[in-house]
């Protein structure tokens, strides 16, 4: 009987600056203040970034950490996850979701992303 394999995690191999950096893409794509649909079917376009202030920002229902969000800043950062087929870069001005990177597992949004528990 062949074995079935668990899906693979991180299969792209993205490093933890990537995934913070996509998990907070993902993030965007939830919130109306950040994400209008995609010119392609089924992408979503991020921008309007936002500021931190003090050593946070919000996005959608969470706070994110200034320190968790240094790629957010980083074209570099970008040009991988463009590479990869996860985004369309328009850094710094914001980029465009593909399906992938929406249904792309980071495995790490609860560590970036945090919210109440009220």
């Amino acid at each position: 009987m062949p074995r079935i394999m668990a899906p693979k995690k991180n299969p792209l191999k993205l490093n933890m600056l990537q995934l913070k950096t996509l998990a907070l893409l993902q993030q965007m794509a939830r919130s109306p203040n950040h994400a209008q649909p995609g010119d392609a079917e089924g992408s979503v376009m991020v921008s309007n970034f936002p500021h931190a202030h003090g050593n946070h920002f919000h996005i959608g229902d969470a706070v994110v950490l200034g320190r968790d969000a240094s790629g957010l800043a980083n074209a570099n950062v970008f040009a991988i996850l463009e590479r990869k087929g996860l985004i369309r870069s328009m850094h710094p001005m914001g980029a465009v979701l593909t399906p992938e990177a929406l249904a792309y597992d980071t495995g790490i949004a609860d560590q970036v992303l945090h919210r109440s528990d009220h």
